[in-house]
């Protein structure tokens, strides 16, 4: 019986890590601009793989595996936010603009003046 209420949990938990990467991938596909598009990549890519690293630990019955697992989830929110905000900002130096409808363009005043 546990064992079959593991399985749901972890059914459940793929169902809702395969709906953030399906976000991701439809906000890739639809969003105008590099930025939008880069946001989306991010963060629902970043909660699509740090639920399915979540089932993974709940799945495995070894804690050597959950700890490494949980330890991904860490450094997927660690690092995946820094690495989109500085591409981002690379992009924005290099010249891409941000879509024409955009409201707030925070980078706008500071590089202006350089």
């Amino acid at each position: 019986m546990v064992e079959f209420v593991s399985d749901i949990i972890v059914g459940l938990l793929l169902l809702v890590s395969a709906c953030f990467v399906l976000t991701a991938s439809l906000g890739l596909l639809r969003f105008p601009d590099v930025f939008t598009r880069m946001h989306s990549a991010s963060k629902a890519g970043t909660l699509g793989s740090g639920v399915a690293l979540l089932a993974l630990a709940v799945h495995s019955a070894e804690l050597d595996v959950a700890t490494r697992a949980l330890a991904g989830i860490v450094f997927f929110l660690l690092t995946a936010p820094v690495s989109a905000h500085l591409v981002a900002r690379a992009a924005y130096l290099s010249g891409t603009k941000p879509w024409k409808g955009t409201v707030i363009d925070e980078y706008g005043g500071d590089e202006q003046k350089k």
